[in-house]
């Protein structure tokens, strides 16, 4: 049986990540260097802990019934204004659909974009319709002498 140092584990020199640098940073790093988990050290290069890809994903991994409540809670009712019933709101593995029929066509933008950009939202499948047509700039009116009025 061949016996293997413990240097032969390890990237020289190691990939560390400073405990005061973002998720972001230690996912970022992660991938350039291709490796699983981080070394975190200190401001004195001493090792305080270690940061797994499975850590880095759990900060933005939230469970559908979340997703679903601060939709209702913060975009439908805090953010447009909206009663919690105005639009049903479906969450499967992360993938929301929002069905409902809104008043204005600018809420439905609103609303959809809002809900993409909560953590841990995959995609939003828009099944929403609004009362009003989209407004359109139209063109003014000329008169026979090619005068906009």
């Amino acid at each position: 049986m061949r016996r293997m140092k413990g240097g032969g584990l390890m990237t020289t020199p190691a990939v560390t990540v400073h405990a005061e640098e973002t998720v972001a940073d230690a996912a970022r790093l992660m991938v350039r260097r291709g490796v699983e988990r981080l070394p975190v050290v200190d401001e004195e290069e001493r090792l305080v802990g270690i940061v797994t890809r499975r850590d880095l994903l759990g900060v933005h991994l939230r469970p559908d019934a979340e997703i679903r409540r601060r939709i209702h809670e913060d975009v439908l009712t805090d953010v447009v204004g909206l009663a919690g019933d105005a639009v049903d709101v479906h969450v499967l593995d992360g993938v929301v659909t929002l069905e409902g029929r809104l008043r204005r066509q600018s809420l439905l933008r609103t609303l959809v974009g809002l809900a993409e950009g909560l953590d841990g939202v995959v995609a939003v499948v828009d099944r929403l319709s609004a009362d009003e047509a989209p407004t359109r700039l139209a063109s003014p009116a000329r008169s026979a002498h090619g005068i906009a009025w």
